[in-house]
């Protein structure tokens, strides 16, 4: 793993493109639009020091890490707002029906031998709308700090709702006060036996830290971005060293490729 300075992050997702028909009377025609929601907190990233990679949704499938060594130049990945498919329907597999590395057991065996992960809430993340990010039915299940709900796990708060932090001197939180700006909405998940709920929305987790084998991870349940995400979190004074303190967190595991993985890891990467 490499110092705090020059944290090496992969982060995943964040992008989709908007296809519209419009009806004006008799007549219709069509626009596509490309859309990324991460600018605000990639540029909290940059403006930590560290070493980013981003990787649209569109890209996954291309540019994913296919091997350890790949995967392994990373201290951190963050997963927001992509479902599961777009990992394991890669091209080679969806298109020609080829076999290929499956991109979220590898994901689990880095995890296991000492890398960082971190999955931001969203309506592709988790379980997601209508249960179709589907990660609950995934290799990351094992290693995520929480359980899934096997249905659309959506929590809808248009009136707002405010965060309470259960646990203020967790060092995932790098010391930003408990006051926490609103959020509109969150994904509903189950803390699992041994992880840390640190802050909470009502009676439901929203950020909860664990250990998976070497291993840390950690799980926020609302967005990083719009919609749950309003103008008053984004513009939050400690938005910046709260998301730094949690990727610092998660990037202290031990070093990726210090255990063999699991033969249950091998099958899957098989």
């Amino acid at each position: 793993m490499g110092d705090e300075a020059a944290l090496r992050v992969l982060v995943v997702g964040e992008s989709w493109i908007k296809h519209t028909v419009h009806l004006k009377g008799f007549d219709s025609f069509q626009t596509t639009e490309y859309e990324e929601g991460a600018g605000v907190f990639l540029g909290a990233l940059a403006a930590s020091g560290f070493e980013v990679t981003y990787l649209r949704a569109h890209e996954i499938s291309g540019r994913f890490p296919r091997t350890r060594e790949e995967i392994d130049r990373f201290d951190v990945v963050l997963i927001s707002d992509v479902g599961a498919n777009s990992f394991l329907l890669a091209d080679e597999t969806f298109l020609r029906s080829e076999r290929t590395v499956n991109r979220l057991a590898l994901l689990a065996d880095y995890v296991q031998r000492g890398g960082g992960l971190v999955m931001v809430g969203g309506y592709m993340s988790f379980s997601g709308i209508d249960g179709r990010a589907r990660y609950k039915m995934s290799p990351l299940a094992s290693v995520l700090p929480v359980e899934m709900l096997d249905h659309d796990d959506r929590v809808e708060v248009p009136e707002g709702v405010v965060p309470s932090v259960e646990v203020p001197g967790h060092e995932v939180l790098g010391g930003t006060p408990a006051q926490w700006p609103i959020l509109l909405g969150y994904n509903r998940l189950v803390a699992k036996p041994g992880s840390t709920v640190v802050a909470r929305v009502g009676e439901d987790p929203l950020l909860v830290v664990g250990d998976a084998g070497s291993g840390r991870t950690v799980a926020f349940a609302s967005d990083l971005a719009p919609h749950w995400a309003p103008p008053e979190f984004l513009n939050w004074a400690y938005y910046r060293q709260l998301w730094a303190s949690i990727l610092r967190w998660a990037g202290r595991g031990g070093a990726a490729g210090a255990e063999q993985p699991t033969a249950a890891h091998m099958e899957a990467l098989a």
